[in-house]
């Protein structure tokens, strides 16, 4: 009784996520009310929602309070463009939209990453200072609100839903939703809200207004999306992480450089397990309540090029960035003052902020081959790609290590754009070049991944030189590692070979699972989250994305 009380109290706990038990609980609950007002649309709704603000109270306490002020001032410009019929003033409602959700994301999750900066390039002692819960505390009484600037969970990918909701509107894509209740409901679908995948409002809201339906092999494969998820999740990510890889990436010098090399290997396949792991889940719980999310990864490692792993992985921010950034600036036709005052402002973040200060030469060599008509075309190009994967570095978080991933990533995508044209590899379709590309573009994204994994400004090059100065292979040694972490590669090894199947293999066994009888299913389902969960460790590891 004393777990139940915590489970559906207003205290905040870190308990209430796909892997732990507590948060099934409260979603049994939850199932067994849903299933009483599933056919009444808009009671639905607004019991969806009310049950996503109290989830997100739990894991985030009073920053509901700011997810509940971008409902209603989204919904409100959502309302506003749709009456307006001057496509100028729909740009400046699109544009205060923009200003509003990017101000609250830079404030929350840059703040401090800004100051530092600055104090550090100008030698002074600016100090961060909470406005928002200095007011607070004002009206409420000193320490009701936390003077320090925390993350709110979600609020990387509650801003972007924000945005396409009001940019689809004046696309014409959607229309407005009918009320309040249900817009809420878009945007705190407890399923997805804190760590994705980002649902476009094109693709969500039109569901909102579908009667429930929900048939037998709807209901398996969303069973089998859930297992799917807590393995991935379990087994795949957190154990291999906590038996292996955070030894490793912690200590780096207590183990021989080639260490170092299979630990970056297994986090490859550890952010796959987790992030996947997670988007199966939501996929799995929303579709058992009538609602489809899209898929957001498709196999990432079976991609032959660094440009078909970007279609592969985390597709839901991918399409985002491509609908609402990257051709907006002129994606692969054109470029326009949009572009130019991109890598102006991204030049003068990375000059100033982060004092890359060669990059001086790059900018002036730029911006004369920009006079050149016959370079200006590849380069907007090149630009817009660039400027859209350093945002989607910066989008993960804010240091100069996810500005270096970003701008990795978009470097080797600009790359693959020439090499595509002149490689008398490109449609070969022979096994030993397909297996070549794909053992390229995984090691090059496992490579990316050191800045990604690693927190410290000189950390992934001191990992670097650790591995090129004391590689060190031996057999001897090698078996000695294989035989210490035997359990952790042979998950590794499995990981690696369900991971490349082929989709058929795949799909015919959840198939199969789909005609067993509901009994066999319910049985097999308990024996195998049983074995699961013996996985588990004493150490708890959050979910990889909810720091974004």
């Amino acid at each position: 009784m004393e777990r139940l009380y915590d489970i559906f109290s207003f205290v905040a706990t870190d308990r209430m996520v796909f892997n732990r038990l507590d948060f099934w609980l409260f979603f049994l609950g939850f199932l067994m009310v849903f299933s009483l007002l599933q056919k009444h649309q808009l009671v639905r709704s607004i019991f969806i929602t009310i049950v996503s603000l109290f989830l997100y109270y739990k894991t985030s306490g009073l920053f509901v309070l700011l997810l509940g002020l971008s409902i209603v001032f989204n919904f409100g410009l959502g309302k506003w463009i749709h009456t307006v019929a001057s496509t100028k003033k729909q740009k400046w409602i699109i544009a205060c939209s923009v200003i509003f959700n990017i101000f609250f994301l830079a404030y929350f999750k840059y703040a401090y990453f800004f100051t530092e900066s600055y104090n550090e390039l100008f030698h002074t002692k600016y100090a961060i200072v909470n406005w928002f819960a200095q007011t607070g505390n004002g009206f409420f009484g000193e320490g009701f609100f936390e003077t320090k600037i925390l993350l709110p969970a979600g609020v990387s990918f509650f801003t972007f839903q924000s945005i396409s909701y009001v940019v689809d509107i004046y696309r014409k894509e959607i229309k407005p939703v009918r009320n309040l209740f249900d817009y809420a409901f878009y945007v705190t679908y407890f399923p997805h809200v804190i760590m994705g995948p980002i649902v476009r409002a094109r693709d969500f809201i039109p569901q909102i207004y579908q009667p429930f339906s929900l048939t037998k092999n709807e209901f398996s494969s969303a069973i089998v999306l859930v297992v799917k998820g807590l393995i991935k999740k379990i087994v795949l990510a957190d154990y291999i992480a906590v038996h292996f890889i955070d030894k490793v990436v912690d200590a780096p010098e207590a183990y021989p450089g080639f260490v170092s090399i299979l630990a970056m290997w297994g986090y490859s396949l550890q952010i796959y397990g987790d992030f996947s792991g997670y988007t199966d889940i939501a996929i799995g719980i929303s579709r058992m309540m009538g609602f489809e999310l899209l898929p957001n990864f498709n196999s990432p490692y079976k991609a032959n090029s660094v440009a078909d792993f970007w279609r592969r992985w985390h597709k839901s921010l991918g399409s985002w960035l491509k609908d609402y950034l990257y051709i907006p600036l002129g994606g692969n036709k054109s470029g326009g003052i949009g572009t130019y005052i991109a890598t102006t402002f991204i030049f003068i973040f990375l000059f100033f902020i982060l004092q890359w200060y060669a990059l001086i030469y790059i900018y002036l060599g730029l911006t004369l081959l920009l006079i050149i008509p016959f370079f200006r075309k590849f380069l907007h190009r090149d630009l817009n790609l660039l400027i859209t994967m350093v945002v989607g570095g910066l989008w993960h978080g804010a240091s100069e290590n996810f500005v270096i991933w970003g701008a990795m990533n978009g470097a080797a995508l600009i790359f693959y754009n020439y090499w595509k044209k002149i490689s008398p590899y490109e449609n070969k379709t022979w096994w030993i070049v397909h297996f070549w590309k794909l053992f390229i573009t995984f090691n090059f994204i496992t490579f990316t991944r050191i800045w990604f994994r690693l927190d410290g400004e000189n950390e992934p090059m001191q990992l670097l030189n650790h591995v090129w100065n004391h590689f060190d292979f031996k057999w001897e040694t090698f078996v000695t590692v294989l035989t210490t972490y035997q359990a952790v590669f042979w998950i590794m090894l499995a990981g690696f070979i369900v991971h490349w199947l082929p989709e058929k293999i795949k799909n015919y066994w959840e198939q199969a699972f789909a005609k067993l009888p509901i009994v066999v299913q319910a049985i097999s389902v308990a024996v195998i989250l049983f074995l699961v969960y013996q996985a588990v460790s004493d150490t708890f590891k959050p979910f990889v994305y909810f720091q974004f």
